[in-house]
């Protein structure tokens, strides 16, 4: 058990219209393409994609993302509470196994596209509304990852900020690319480098409450 001050997090996934302004206005470089084989020509220029996750960004990015934005990456925490909220439950629409009206996951044998517009699956929706956090894309967190910190993280903690540090960054959620459902419950996780693109990695973005 932890204890999380007030907190506000997105309802979607970052898009390519929002981190698009960020490049704009900094001046910072675009994310890579995704890989042509996903049948995107354009995916971070093409407008039809504007409501979409944007993805291959890194670590590095989605925190400068953020600071310009004034907001943060959530913590593991605060990501996880989000998703299953006080009732503890599996994936983050409740106990129900994973299925194509919840969530965008499975891969290209699924017949579908890869990545969805972000909300597209209202019945995916977490404890506190937030969508797509057990699919379409995985999300960088703030924290440092370690496998063992939760069993030494101390029950009653107050706004725990993860490891002081490490050499891979938490990332937590399921993606369009999941094979397994058990990649999209609420208390899987991973980490990858802070410098890794993946066109399976996008962010969502948190805020204090009150700010």
């Amino acid at each position: 058990r932890v204890v999380l001050d007030g907190y506000l997090i997105g309802k979607y996934e970052v898009t390519n219209a929002q981190y698009r302004a960020f490049v704009r206005a900094t001046g910072r470089d675009h994310p890579p393409q995704p890989y042509d084989g996903w049948g995107y020509a354009n995916y971070f220029g093409d407008s039809r994609y504007d409501d979409h996750p944007v993805v291959s960004v890194s670590w590095e990015d989605a925190k400068a993302y953020c600071e310009w934005a004034g907001l943060g990456l959530p913590t593991e925490a605060q990501w996880e509470y989000a998703a299953r909220g006080k009732d503890g439950r599996e994936y983050p629409w409740g106990n129900e196994a994973p299925d194509a009206t919840r969530e965008r996951y499975g891969g290209k044998s699924r017949g579908d596209d890869y990545m969805k517009r972000v909300g597209s699956f209202p019945r995916g929706a977490s404890a506190v509304g937030a969508l797509d956090m057990g699919g379409n894309v995985g999300e960088w967190c703030a924290d440092w990852y370690d496998e063992t910190y939760y069993a030494g993280s101390g029950d009653g903690k107050r706004n725990p900020p993860g490891p002081a540090s490490g050499s891979s960054r938490v990332v937590r959620g399921g993606s369009w690319g999941s094979s397994y459902p058990a990649a999209l419950r609420c208390r899987s996780r991973d980490g990858s480098l802070p410098c890794y693109r993946n066109d399976h990695l996008g962010l969502r973005v948190v805020r204090a409450a009150g700010t």
